[in-house]
């Protein structure tokens, strides 16, 4: 199976997605605008908010140019003055460009399987040119969609040299997202400031309640009568890092342990996948131990 490079082939030429963070102040919005108008850039779609709290002001700004031959890269070099001017952090991206996603798992295959059949039905933005796990289950799902796979065992003596080289994957394949699709392993503090704010987790909702093994079975135990995942960043805090997206699903007494663990395993997959393609069309911005998700 031979899948497309773009999973957006059809944005159109001059179609640029600019994301904003920085001190909240006047003039932010207009001088904004005012670049945009110089250029003459029509905006698409725009959503901002400012957070009272840490007074910081953040936006996503969906714009198309006139002219096909403005590029990405000369955007960013015009807008350097406008950000220095703000203190803002900010990144501009041609807005059919896919982030090169790296995809981590295990042994459970549903959420890859997800993203797979939504990579290539190109409705994630997402380019995958890899797959690590530190088991073989996986090879013959990964391969059955021409991509490229690696099997990285991982025991407590080689665990340095394991992440050594999803590093060097990483580097070697100018990967922007690392998807952990239910990989369980976790991962070094090193590595996490490594990926941070660019590797994304999934984890049953049940945490703290339910650690350890088997959570669908101690769900079922306690008599639950919601199931859910969540989305977070990755951070040397396990499981603890910024959350992107939730969800739940209601189940009742009727649910056995298998069942339950169905109705948990669509959620997780469901909010994986959410969180892969807001991220991969800059709608999650950082603000702290939180998020701000554009929507």
């Amino acid at each position: 199976m031979v899948l497309p490079v773009s999973a957006n082939a059809s944005s159109p030429a001059g179609d640029f997605v600019l994301t904003i963070v920085c001190p909240d102040r006047p003039g932010i919005v207009h001088a904004v605008s005012g670049f945009l108008t110089g250029h003459g850039g029509n905006i698409i779609e725009s959503q901002q908010y400012g957070d009272q709290l840490v007074d910081r002001f953040f936006m996503r700004i969906d714009f198309e140019v006139a002219d096909s031959g403005v590029t990405a890269d000369q955007l960013r070099g015009e807008f350097a003055e406008v950000a220095s001017r703000f203190d803002m952090r900010f990144e501009l991206w041609d807005a059919a460009a896919p982030y090169r996603t790296l995809i981590m798992v295990s042994k459970h295959l549903h959420c890859l399987n997800d993203l797979l059949f939504r990579y290539s039905t190109r409705s994630l933005q997402i380019d995958i040119p890899a797959v690590v796990s530190n088991h073989p289950d996986a090879e013959p799902l990964v391969r059955s969609y021409g991509i490229p796979f690696h099997h990285v065992p991982v025991t407590a003596g080689t665990k340095a040299e394991a992440e050594a080289e999803v590093l060097r994957l990483v580097k070697e394949h100018g990967v922007h997202l690392v998807v952990l699709a239910r990989y369980m392993q976790v991962l070094s503090d090193d590595l996490c400031r490594e990926l941070s704010g660019k590797a994304i987790n999934i984890h049953h909702s049940f945490l703290p309640s339910f650690k350890g093994a088997k959570p669908y079975h101690q769900a079922f135990e306690r008599g639950v009568k919601l199931v859910g995942a969540t989305a977070h960043y990755v951070t040397a805090d396990l499981d603890e890092g910024p959350i992107i997206e939730q969800d739940v699903m209601r189940v009742d007494h009727a649910h056995t342990q298998e069942q339950l663990v169905s109705a948990g395993r669509d959620v997780e997959a469901q909010v994986l996948s959410r969180a892969v393609r807001w991220h991969s069309e800059s709608r999650v911005l950082l603000n702290g131990h939180r998020t701000v998700v554009f929507r």
